[in-house]
């Protein structure tokens, strides 16, 4: 990307000149181009959107819009960078074919994985208060921009489609599919859930790099990442935590040995999503957190082996076997959660039920 070029698309947004301003390459993020703006004292960050990944901006935009419109952002405790409107009142601009958005800079720092087990609390907290306040958003009227994101019964029976039509396999994928194969009574009580909960606001995607925290690493500043927005179930969302933030090992790590559920990282994620929660959600929506971590987790195995048994078509790989490896890592962890039901349930009683 060359000046000229951004200077064309920062023409868009008439609140500022954009007469003079610096730019730089920003951040590690693997799906959108993210570049930071630097217009005398104001910064920002502009995003060439990547419509080959998100393949309906338009539902995205339209729940970005639903949210920021019907929702208070003074009552957040941090903030919720959406796009800013250009100067044709649209949250996606269209410069030469491509698709770009610009946001207002957040000052801070983003992790990777916790240091400490309070920044498993605070990430938590966050996401759960993100819930709350999301109340007041009708979720009737979101749209799904990614179809059957999570739902795990769909990606269930779409292994056993992908698997009935596969000849004999090695003794090694055998063994991870007989495993995700095994799962039906995860699938039957995720479909009990599925029956009762209501709908919430979700996030959809909450690693802890989709949180801003400050310098210090003592608050969150933001919660970023808007692009999965949708009406879903609380549980998604903690599972997701759950999934990411309380695993000893990254989701592509090979340590098969040292794979496990980080139980004080649990009991963290669990206070803090609580604490956010807690006004808001019923006795199904309380009880469906025993299950979170199973749900989500279970669901990235099967989406990682369905696409390892179809040759990688979805998700990057570094090499052939990287989704199989994927898909054994969830498994792995997936196990260790249901080894310790007991001692998490214990946990949930006297943070839930207290």
């Amino acid at each position: 990307m060359i000046k000229e070029h951004i200077a064309g698309i920062l023409a868009n947004y008439t609140f500022d000149s954009f007469e003079n301003f610096e730019f730089q390459a920003f951040g590690a993020g693997l799906i959108h181009g993210t570049y930071l703006i630097e217009a005398g004292n104001l910064k920002f960050i502009l995003q060439e959107f990547n419509n080959g990944v998100f393949q309906y901006p338009e539902r995205i935009s339209h729940n970005q819009r639903l949210v920021k419109s019907q929702g208070d952002g003074n009552l957040l405790p941090f903030q919720l960078p959406l796009p800013i409107l250009n100067s044709h009142k649209k949250l996606i601009t269209d410069w030469n074919g491509k698709l770009f958005r610009l946001f207002e800079f957040v000052s801070g720092q983003t992790i990777q994985e916790i240091s400490e087990l309070d920044q498993a609390y605070l990430a938590a907290k966050a996401y759960g208060f993100f819930a709350d306040w999301g109340k007041a958003v009708a979720t009737s009227e979101l749209q799904e921009c990614i179809p059957d994101f999570h739902r795990l019964d769909l990606r269930f029976a779409k292994l056993e489609e992908v698997a009935a039509g596969k000849g004999a396999l090695s003794n090694e994928d055998q063994e991870v599919l007989d495993f995700y194969l095994g799962q039906k009574e995860l699938i039957a009580a995720y479909q009990k859930f599925q029956a009762i909960l209501p709908s919430r606001l979700t996030h959809n995607d909450t690693k802890i790099n989709n949180l801003i925290f400050s310098h210090d690493l003592q608050k969150v500043e933001a919660l970023v990442d808007l692009d999965t927005l949708m009406s879903g179930y609380l549980m998604y969302d903690f599972g997701d935590l759950v999934r990411t933030v309380a695993c000893s090992e990254s989701e592509t790590s090979q340590n098969w040995k040292a794979i496990k559920l980080e139980i004080p990282v649990f009991e963290q994620l669990l206070k803090g999503y609580w604490e956010g929660i807690k006004s808001l959600a019923t006795e199904e929506e309380t009880n469906s957190l025993m299950l979170a971590g199973e749900v989500m987790t279970c669901i990235m195995g099967l989406r990682f082996f369905t696409d390892h048994l179809q040759g990688n078509v979805y998700y990057k790989v570094q090499y052939p076997e990287q989704n199989f490896h994927r898909a054994k890592n969830q498994m792995i962890l997936l196990q260790s959660i249901q080894a310790n039901k007991s001692e998490l349930e214990e946990l949930w009683k006297s943070i839930t039920q207290s």
